[in-house]
């Protein structure tokens, strides 16, 4: 700013404006720092329309916590948006329990992403998601899936139009399977996006895909080494779908560890990170949470 001009006063903006603008903020910037800014951005804050999209990606370089706390955050943030929830992610700490906790409150949910979510059984999580037959964007990256499972939550929800799973990719995979395309093939129809990053299936099961999943617009097989992706099967790919990624494309905007394992191993093999003690924030947390009269995420 040139000398003597005056700051700008964000409390002068329209308050639609200033929503816009809070509600691109993560949950815990908002329970944490914008909610005790003042009386204004307060009454924001705790309005519904502001949780219609909960972002829990990776936590651990912003105050993290424990799974637990951060399991509690989630649940007070899916109460604050009192059943109008759209979009969620949410990395590393989604149990059962959370997410049967929000498909009972989230009728209207339509995405769902889960990274790094280790403690959620594939059965499940197939039986979480029947109860979301409004779902169009289902992600899990590096989460247990089974074939099974996938034909189950395609027949459950409908109006999936964007899919992705994601594993780590080998260069010379043991494996060819096509279990996982078949799947797809046979139960989402509708799909506009598909990610099968590090994926074992082969021409077969590419085939298959570009029979049942006539709209595909955007596909990615990066690292899925057991794909040729020559000749009329290249020809097919290119004339039916706007954007492909192929197996040797660049992982340059890939937001996961991209590296390609020379050596095959089983998929579950994932190593599991230490809980991040928590900061003052949770101590702060729990204290509060011993007054049944506080809320304990008001610190206004």
């Amino acid at each position: 700013m040139n000398k003597g001009e005056e700051y700008p006063n964000w409390l002068a903006l329209p308050p639609e404006l200033t929503s816009s603008i809070l509600r691109r903020l993560g949950v815990m910037e908002i329970l944490e720092t914008v909610q005790k800014v003042c009386r204004q951005w307060r009454r924001i804050c705790k309005d519904p329309l502001t949780w219609r999209r909960i972002d829990m990606r990776d936590l651990g370089g912003v105050g993290g916590g424990s799974s637990h706390e951060l399991e509690k955050i989630c649940r007070h943030a899916v109460d604050r948006s009192q059943g109008g929830l759209v979009e969620i992610e949410i990395w590393h700490f989604a149990t059962h329990d959370l997410l049967n906790y929000i498909a009972d409150r989230s009728s209207k949910l339509r995405s769902l992403k889960l990274t790094y979510c280790y403690q959620i059984a594939s059965e499940g999580l197939r039986e979480i998601l029947a109860k979301l037959p409004l779902l169009e964007v289902l992600e899990t990256s590096y989460c247990a899936l089974s074939v099974e499972s996938l034909k189950v939550i395609g027949k459950s929800c409908p109006n999936l139009k964007s899919f992705g799973k994601t594993c780590e990719g080998y260069r010379r995979p043991r494996n060819e399977s096509d279990d996982v395309a078949l799947a797809i093939a046979e139960t989402m129809p509708g799909l506009t996006r598909l990610q099968l990053f590090g994926n074992r299936l082969t021409d077969v099961g590419l085939n298959a895909i570009l029979d049942g999943c006539p709209n595909l617009e955007y596909l990615d097989l990066r690292q899925c080494f057991n794909v040729s992706l020559v000749g009329d099967l290249e020809k097919r790919c290119s004339e039916r779908i706007r954007v492909v990624r192929r197996p040797n494309d660049s992982t340059h905007d890939y937001p996961f560890d991209a590296t390609v394992h020379d050596m095959d191993s089983s998929e579950d093999d994932y190593l599991y990170e230490d809980e991040i003690a928590p900061d003052e924030f949770y101590e702060n947390l729990s204290a509060a949470s011993d007054d049944s009269d506080l809320d304990p995420f008001d610190y206004y």
